[in-house]
């Protein structure tokens, strides 16, 4: 999720292009690397996981992946925790169809909140269902500061999502056997917990941890050099592959717009052998100079949309291996979680959005007539189901969609 939003947190927009300094920069000048020379807009070469050790299904998810990469892209949907699923029907009523990647968070706060760490149980069992029924699975996490204790607010707060780490705090996190790093592995080890039930379902997932890294909204964020935010996205890896053994995640590294002069994605980039899949945060307009720069960087590797506005079909034409794309949540209540039961919440307006709004329809895109396009895949679509196929196999689920699967939303 984007780091800027209404004071009232219902309603994100673009992080803003900030001035100043990204964290830790007031004691030495940043040296930033060179950006690597373009490639050519159609540069795909296929890899296997960066994890030697991946699933049958991660591995089929990743081998889908490249084999729609230029030629399709997956319509996803973001779900807030606490109301899974209904950003997704929302996006499904704009569309006439039902998105095929389904999103969601392992969340930070209290509960009742849309983004409960009390909703995670749920969350188990949605993403199984969903996986089940033919979606495909995005989960990524507003990780709470190693010097916090869940749960936290999302800002506002000296232990917020958005609050900072000083230069001290941080080089102790980053350094083994320190109490800062050892909360921090405690805090991953209980996500790892819910990623190990996926991985015992059979669920593979695009994993997307520290996201939008290259600004300097969250506390992980923008801290360019080898001992910067890069380094602690390395950690991640190593203590969900090496020491957790979880082999059903497929790594995607994610930046948001390169607008400022710390944000730009080489300074972020962990190295090829940490990432699956290089991903853009992008509410705004989709300049070609961003994805030229990711190109630049992803070694012929998938590369992916994973918040923000609806490209048009037009977007394509020029930068044709945004894979998937996936608008933040749009629907707020009712909120539940495992500890709250169900209420509806007034929300005056209508429902209460972030970054303008769940399945898109931002930049003057007309949802119907692209969802309709061949490019496009969306779950009642019969090429996608078609094209699914061997990942279906390769995750033992039957060819055919379930019949306990939503119906097609009226009209289509």
């Amino acid at each position: 999720m984007s780091g800027w939003f209404s004071s009232a947190r219902a309603g994100a927009g673009a992080a803003p292009e900030r001035a100043g300094q990204p964290a830790g920069a007031a004691a030495s000048a940043p040296q930033y690397l060179p950006k690597p020379p373009t490639r050519p807009a159609d540069w795909i070469v296929e890899h296997n996981p960066v994890n030697p050790n991946a699933s049958p299904e991660a591995s089929a998810l990743l081998k889908y992946l490249y084999s729609i990469s230029g030629k399709h892209t997956i319509i996803g949907q973001h779900n807030f925790a606490g109301v899974h699923e209904l950003s997704t029907a929302v996006a499904a009523r704009g569309l006439g169809k039902t998105p095929a990647l389904y999103g969601t968070d392992w969340g930070f706060s209290k509960a009742g909140d849309i983004d409960s760490i009390y909703a995670r149980d749920n969350t188990v069992k949605e993403v199984i269902q969903q996986w089940r029924n033919g979606s495909i699975i995005a989960l990524c996490w507003h990780e709470v500061r190693p010097t916090a204790d869940e749960p936290v607010t999302f800002q506002g707060s000296p232990t917020s999502v958005q609050g900072r780490l000083s230069d001290e705090d941080w080089e102790a996190l980053l350094t083994p056997g320190t109490s800062v790093n050892k909360k921090w592995c405690a805090q991953v080890d209980v996500i790892a917990g819910y990623l190990r039930r996926l991985a015992d379902a059979r669920v593979p997932v695009l994993w997307r941890p520290l996201h939008e890294m290259n600004g300097n909204w969250f506390w992980w964020g923008g801290r360019v050099g080898e001992r910067g935010t890069r380094q602690l996205y390395r950690m991640m890896f190593d203590r969900l592959v090496n020491f957790h053994k979880l082999n059903n995640l497929i790594w995607v590294w994610n930046c948001d717009r390169p607008n400022t002069p710390y944000g730009q994605f080489v300074d972020y980039f962990p190295g090829q052998q940490y990432v699956d899949i290089l991903a853009l945060d992008c509410y705004a307009a989709f300049d070609q100079r961003y994805y030229d720069e990711m190109n630049a960087l992803s070694d012929g590797k998938v590369m992916a949309i994973s918040e923000g506005n609806t490209p048009s079909l037009d977007v394509y034409k020029t930068q044709p291996k945004w894979t998937y794309y996936m608008p933040w949540a749009s629907v707020r209540s009712p909120v539940f979680d495992s500890q709250t039961p169900a209420v509806t919440a007034a929300t005056p307006g209508g429902p209460a959005r972030r970054g303008g709004g769940g399945g898109g329809g931002r930049g003057g895109v007309n949802l119907i007539e692209m969802a309709k396009d061949p490019r496009m895949f969306c779950l009642e679509d019969a090429a996608y189901w078609e094209s699914i196929q061997p990942l279906r196999a390769a995750g033992g689920l039957p060819p055919e969609r379930p019949a306990s699967a939503p119906p097609a939303p009226a009209g289509n």
